[in-house]
């Protein structure tokens, strides 16, 4: 992935996600997933516009106890995380806008 994207896994979640000290955007994706890949380059870009947002991707194939945890049934799925906790989820290809939109409303629940 690109240089602003962290590659997580069911090792590292806990750490990178779930203990981080800013809020959280999690990608979760697969390699065969044609709308994963288009969905990708947008979360890179909004990734680089917010840094003050953590940006991590994990591919459900080779970590299938998060996405176990957080009930991942369709991919891509991208959960919004602030303290720890999951408070937005967006199940499906989205635009860039509708995903700032997002990543400004988890900024905002301060």
């Amino acid at each position: 992935m690109g240089e602003h994207v962290l590659e997580v896994d069911d090792q590292s979640f806990e750490k990178e996600v779930e203990r981080a000290d800013r809020p959280v955007v999690v990608d979760f994706w697969a390699e065969w997933c044609g709308p994963c890949k288009m969905l990708s380059p947008i979360v890179e870009e909004v990734a680089k516009e917010y840094k003050e947002v953590k940006f991590c991707r994990l591919n459900v194939d080779d970590n299938p106890n998060q996405a176990g945890k957080f009930q991942i049934m369709s991919i891509p799925t991208l959960i919004f995380f602030k303290q720890g906790k999951a408070i937005d989820k967006v199940v499906g290809l989205i635009s860039k806008g509708e995903m700032v939109k997002r990543v400004q409303g988890v900024l905002g629940s301060e």
